[in-house]
């Protein structure tokens, strides 16, 4: 329900605080007051189009504040929730929602742009977060339904009425039992069309991926192997220097005439002598004897490198062409031997799947037979439900209009198989018709509002008088079904009077049981009737004409009642007539 909206500087407001309260609220005054106004700053919040021409002369910017109570489980929770809007819980079992929506006039004096209608930048707020106009229409049906001459948010959009048809013929749960088994048919249609797409090219497609699997198994690469080589092939190549090097050096250090080793014997020899003089002197010769002996080890290390260094001209070659061929394919596949391995098991996976594509088209092929079946017989099913449903709603629709002056009117509830819409795939048709999650209908509400007129769709009724009371006869049938929280009817009393005006009055009466309604309107019998009621004014304030609406008392609604009845001066007799009214909606 829609508890506060404030606006500021939108027209001929400057500022100004609506405070509704449950069930039945009207807004009465003058012709020209500006109770107009206020259904376009709701319309704003609920992402209406914005004009340049809204903004105050002399403002910079309007601004429209909205604060809507939500209850929990609702539809609105959850757009909020995926849309990753913030929330917090009212302290009741409802949730708090302030939209807010700013006009701001792009350069130059307001004045000027609003009176030329010029160019205007517009933001939108949700519980403080940034939002676009986008969102809050996909918000508006389940927070107000707006019914005037003008628009109407939801009951007009025929994308809606399957919805409340199916409410209607208690058909929900069937509806959804078939969006799931739609969604899941739908996933085994993408899977056979991406095998499908894969299988044109897949003969192609699998020539290559064998070849490149055959140039990897064929090298038949191991790990670190390109180091290993690069390494191996360094030493064939410098093999005869590499001998040369190693045999002098272990000659050098073991092996020839006055060796280092033998040289450091000697002197180990002589200092341990020594020691015997001075026992200081033990650890120095204990530390050249130690490096004698490395050294001895590192001679024979060096001397057994030189005898095993291969001077192997085949095996050079042999390396430097696996080489050749191992870095081939590490500049397509690598930089390294592991990364191949990783390619070669992605290529042998792919072919695999490649060689199986034909019998998974075949499994798909058949799960889409089978779930087609049991998705075309609950969706027969239910287009013969929804035909029965809706005779029955629109008789019962009929019968509210004939209580609403209008008895010639004729309604029809168009239950029509939907458009193919080029669809190619015949897996997502049933009987021709186009299978959707809602099923293969399309529905519409149409009325002939005159005897002998064809029936037409209801956004295409010219008459708002006519359009308002047709959407209070289709709410007040579907009062606990519809989504919006809110329900603002506009010009619903416009041709009518005298008993046609009372019933009107407690239709929507009957309608607020269930829902929070907003009533503007120009008859007694309909505002007597309200558990709450503002008077929308106009006054000057310092030679700028300002609209002011406030909440009247009891006695105050006697008042403004009686100035319904009686005109601009009321007598007694017009004070009796509203004590009346309003005592008998008790």
């Amino acid at each position: 329900m829609l508890v506060q909206l404030q606006i500021r500087n939108l027209v001929l407001i400057e500022n100004l605080v609506l405070e509704l309260r449950g069930g039945f609220n009207v807004l009465t005054g003058e012709t020209g007051a500006g109770k107009s106004m206020i259904i376009d700053a709701l319309s704003l919040v609920l992402g209406g189009r914005a004009r340049a021409d809204l903004v105050r002369a002399g403002a910079r910017e309007a601004e429209v504040e909205a604060l809507f109570e939500i209850p929990a489980g609702s539809r609105v929770l959850a757009k909020l929730e995926a849309a990753g809007i913030p929330f917090d819980a009212t302290g009741g079992s409802g949730v708090a929602l302030v939209i807010r929506r700013v006009l701001q006039a792009d350069g130059g004096e307001a004045s000027s742009k609003a009176a030329g209608g010029g160019s205007l930048r517009t933001r939108a707020y949700l519980n403080g977060r940034l939002g676009t106009a986008a969102q809050l229409a996909e918000l508006a049906p389940d927070l107000c339904d707006i019914a005037s001459q003008h628009e109407s948010v939801s009951l007009t959009d025929p994308t809606t009425h399957v919805e409340y048809l199916d409410a209607f013929g208690k058909l929900d749960a069937l509806r959804d039992t078939l969006a799931e088994e739609v969604d899941a048919l739908a996933s085994v249609v993408k899977s056979l069309e991406a095998v499908r797409e894969s299988e044109r090219g897949r003969a192609e497609r699998e020539d290559f991926v064998a070849f490149q699997l055959r140039e990897l198994d064929e090298l038949g690469p191991e790990p670190g192997e390109e180091t290993l080589l690069e390494q191996e092939r360094a030493r064939l190549r410098h093999a005869e220097r590499l001998t040369q090097a190693t045999s002098a050096a272990a000659e050098r250090l073991y092996e020839g005439e006055g060796a280092i080793c033998d040289e450091l014997g000697r002197l180990a020899a002589d200092v341990d002598s020594a020691a015997s003089l001075d026992g200081s002197l033990a650890p120095l010769a204990r530390q050249i004897e130690s490096a004698r002996s490395e050294l001895s080890d590192a001679a024979r290390a060096l001397a057994r490198y030189a005898e095993g260094v291969d001077l192997n001209p085949q095996r050079l070659s042999e390396i430097e062409d696996r080489l050749f061929r191992l870095q081939k394919l590490l500049r397509k596949y690598g930089p390294t031997t592991s990364e191949l391995l990783v390619h070669r098991d992605s290529l042998r996976h792919e072919l695999e799947s490649l060689e199986g594509s034909t019998v998974r088209a075949a499994e798909l092929e058949r799960d889409r037979d089978q779930r087609l079946g049991k998705v075309g017989a609950r969706a027969r099913t239910l287009s013969q439900r929804r035909r029965q449903a809706a005779e029955k709603l629109a008789d019962a629709v009929g019968r509210e209009l004939a209580q609403l002056g209008m008895g010639r009117a004729r309604v029809v509830v168009e239950v029509a198989p939907t458009a193919p819409n080029g669809v190619v795939d015949t897996s997502l048709q049933i009987d021709g018709a186009r299978l959707t999650r809602t099923g293969i209908d399309r529905v519409e509400f149409l009325i002939a509002p005159n005897k002998g007129e064809e029936p037409r769709p209801m956004r295409r009724i010219a008459s708002g008088g006519e359009l308002s009371r047709a959407l209070l006869a289709l709410k007040r049938v579907l009062a606990e079904k519809g989504p919006a929280g809110l329900y603002v009817f506009d010009e619903v009393d416009a041709g009518v009077g005298g008993a046609i005006a009372e019933v009107i009055g407690r239709s929507i009466a009957d309608v607020a049981r269930h829902r929070q309604v907003l009533c503007i309107t120009h008859l007694p019998q309909i505002a007597a009737l309200a558990d709450g009621h503002h008077v929308v004014g106009k006054s000057e304030v310092r030679g700028r004409t300002l609209t002011t609406v406030r909440p009247l008392s009891e006695k105050e609604r006697i008042e403004e009642v009686a100035r319904m009845i009686g005109g601009v001066k009321v007598g007694d007799a017009a004070r009796r007539a509203a004590e009346e009214m309003l005592a008998g909606r008790k």
